[in-house]
């Protein structure tokens, strides 16, 4: 046991949705003391860094309606019920760009917001693109579109809070950091 554990004494599911579940946790602190916490839980989450032939990176620009905005992001979508992150990730590239790949290469997973949820977002990047003859459908209420910048105006577009997420940050991070050497 962790000197920081907290330990369950009773949980309380409020919603259970298609993309998230909330809950209640009441907890015990290690002082003694009882707490509650509010818990999203998420299946977890593919992104892809999809690098072209020419060096290019290609992002997905689309609304966010939590925001109120527009982000360009890498591709990534939600893990299905014990999806395995690979598969996903292969699925969620052809849906979102047109392309697939044989050649996936994992580079890190991390949390996205720990302090109430427990997605787990798992990163990868592919340099062997293939165009599909035949794109399959996507999800019916995604609509995207396809950006295909440098490293340079993608790091532009960080400055510009046009790339605004945590992944695609990392992935812009990664990228500048393993090209330079």
């Amino acid at each position: 046991m962790h000197k920081f554990e907290e330990k369950t004494i009773s949980s309380e599911q409020i919603f259970k949705g298609n993309v998230i579940d909330l809950k209640v946790d009441e907890v015990e602190l290690p002082n003694g003391k009882t707490s509650k916490r509010e818990i999203v839980a998420h299946p977890g989450a593919v992104g892809i860094i999809p690098i072209t032939k020419e060096g290019n990176i290609i992002l997905v620009e689309q609304y966010r309606k939590p925001l109120e905005k527009a982000l360009c992001e890498i591709p990534a979508g939600k893990l299905e019920e014990r999806e395995n992150p690979l598969t996903a990730a292969v699925r969620e590239l052809e849906e979102e760009t047109g392309f697939t790949t044989t050649n996936l290469s994992f580079v890190t997973s991390f949390y996205t917001s720990p302090g109430f949820a427990n997605e787990l977002i798992y990163i990868y990047i592919t340099d062997d693109l293939i165009q599909l003859e035949q794109p399959p459908q996507g999800d019916d209420d995604e609509f995207v579109e396809i950006r295909e910048v440098t490293l340079d105006q993608a790091k532009q577009m960080v400055l510009n809070q046009e790339i605004h997420d945590a992944k695609t940050n990392y992935a812009i991070l990664y990228l500048h950091t393993l090209r330079k050497g």
